[in-house]
């Protein structure tokens, strides 16, 4: 059942609300963030030229560099006097992106949270164990926000510490994970070599996001721990954790609650709009938000959008899983490839753990790609037939073969304990 009518709402209820939000953030934006009102008159567009969410092609895109550009608090439509929370993004590539909250915003955020973690099918009875870290970082504070705003109870245990993880789950009975899907994996491997069965573990639903996670990964996180795995989106320059989410009813695609983030889908090359179900990249607009009003911003990942109603009731837009970013595009030797193809490829095998590395070099001016497979631990293939496997899939699959291809054994590459999985090491 949806946390909130609208969620089920006629389409056309849906577009009346975007198109007065999306009025109302426009004119915020463009009277107080000097940046957008900049951008607005070199194109010729003021606030009286949006009257309905149709024309919000009408208006500049916002990139990671804006944010960077205006650090700190440059995009801020209001004073400091009225923010009551900032976090921030990952600094790994330069300074963070610095993300403010009035009162009304974080109110946003809570009920967007509450309903995703309705929809996972949580409920008021129920224990989330929060494995997101908390700090600057949204992970940790949006899921706990929710889960109160829902009224479930909450364990605030953070990141890492994994022993106490399982001791904590095990002890109190804790009904819903909430992680990074390679974490949920580490926790069941973990659990294994305290002689566990993560199967015996009291959780029944592990709701991961902060990274891609293929179908295939997902498979394995339900059948190691056997729970239901549901994917969570968010991005700290939208709101963080909460813009989007499956329904535990379907899993068919991430539900965007569309009334507060308005989702386009873009060719990440030139920019334009593509057609309805085509993939390419996510665009996404706050239609709520007053301390750090986003327009069309690029997110750099890449999925599609089906507004076709889902089995559970809920009429708005779906989002597909995203299959990469738009800037993580590999070309080797003239092919286009994403990490997750090669992740989607090679998970499908039997015999394969979930746990791989891509290394790229340059060697006399060429681009070269080596890959790194882990081995499972009951593989009944040993490692050279192994090896033999995946070339041929990835030659089938994707036309695609690696200038090195090593089979590693189990637990051989390194485990991410806190924070994000990296998959992709570039040398060059």
């Amino acid at each position: 059942m949806p946390y909130n009518e609208i969620e089920a709402a006629d389409r056309s209820e849906i577009r009346e609300r975007q198109n007065e939000r999306l009025r109302e953030t426009v004119r915020n934006a463009y009277e107080n963030v000097p940046f957008y009102r900049e951008q607005m008159d070199e194109m010729g567009v003021g606030p009286a030229d949006i009257e309905t969410i149709e024309d919000i092609t009408k208006l500049p895109t916002t990139t990671k560099e804006d944010f960077r550009d205006e650090y700190p608090d440059g995009l801020f439509a209001v004073d400091h006097s009225e923010v009551r929370r900032i976090h921030a993004s990952s600094g790994t590539t330069g300074k963070p992106k610095i993300v403010a909250y009035t009162e009304d915003d974080l109110d946003v955020w809570k009920e967007a949270m509450a309903r995703s973690l309705a929809a996972a099918g949580v409920t008021e009875d129920d224990l989330v164990q929060n494995a997101y870290g908390y700090g600057l970082f949204t992970g940790g504070a949006g899921l706990q926000q929710g889960a109160e705003t829902l009224g479930a109870a909450l364990l605030p245990i953070g990141g890492g510490d994994t022993e106490k993880q399982l001791e904590m789950m095990t002890d109190l009975g804790s009904d819903a994970l909430a992680c990074t899907p390679s974490y949920s994996l580490y926790i069941a491997e973990h659990a294994e070599e305290q002689g566990i069965d993560p199967r015996d573990l009291p959780v029944s639903t592990v709701i991961f996001g902060a990274e891609p996670c293929t179908d295939p990964m997902r498979e394995e996180i339900e059948r190691r721990l056997d729970v239901n795995g549901i994917d969570l989106y968010g991005l700290s320059e939208i709101v963080g954790p909460g813009v989007s989410i499956e329904c535990h009813e379907a899993q068919d695609g991430l539900h965007v609650w569309e009334d507060r983030f308005y989702p386009e889908v873009v060719d990440p090359a030139t920019g334009e709009p593509v057609e309805e179900g085509e993939e390419g990249e996510l665009v996404l607009t706050t239609l709520n938000k007053d301390a750090l009003p986003v327009l069309r911003y690029r997110t750099g990942d890449m999925t599609s959008l089906n507004y076709e109603e889902c089995e559970c009731g809920r009429t708005m837009v779906r989002m597909d899983n995203v299959t990469g970013r738009s800037d993580d595009l590999l070309i080797v030797r003239g092919i286009n490839l994403y990490p997750s193809q090669i992740e989607d490829t090679i998970l499908e095998i039997d015999d394969v753990a979930p746990h791989y590395r891509i290394d790229l070099y340059e060697q006399d001016n060429l681009d070269v790609i080596e890959l790194t497979v882990e081995q499972a631990e009951d593989a009944e293939r040993g490692k050279d037939q192994l090896q033999e496997v995946v070339a041929d899939r990835l030659d089938s699959v994707l036309a695609f073969t690696p200038d090195s291809l090593e089979i590693v054994d189990p637990g051989a590459i390194a485990r991410t304990e806190v924070g994000k999985v990296q998959r992709v090491y570039d040398h060059r």
